[in-house]
């Protein structure tokens, strides 16, 4: 059982881009719910929703790669 090291590698890039993500996603949704009078408040709050999805989506698409490279070595 051997571990594909490629494999490994791409799923902790995907983690390490999820990283950022994860924290920028709450702040943005903060600033907007803290500036409710601006005009543009529902579109800071869509692009806040749409980063923490994104960091939700790279998450669990790095921890599947990484368990592929990890389990799936009998090919």
């Amino acid at each position: 059982m051997a571990t594909d090291r490629k494999l490994l590698a791409k799923g902790i890039k995907y983690l390490s881009g999820t990283l950022p993500l994860l924290f920028m996603g709450p702040i943005v949704i903060n600033s907007s719910f803290k500036n409710e009078e601006s005009p543009y408040y529902p579109y800071v709050l869509a692009i806040g929703i749409l980063i923490s999805a994104i960091a939700i989506y790279l998450g669990f698409k790095g921890i599947n790669i990484i368990m592929k490279s990890l389990f799936d070595g009998n090919k």
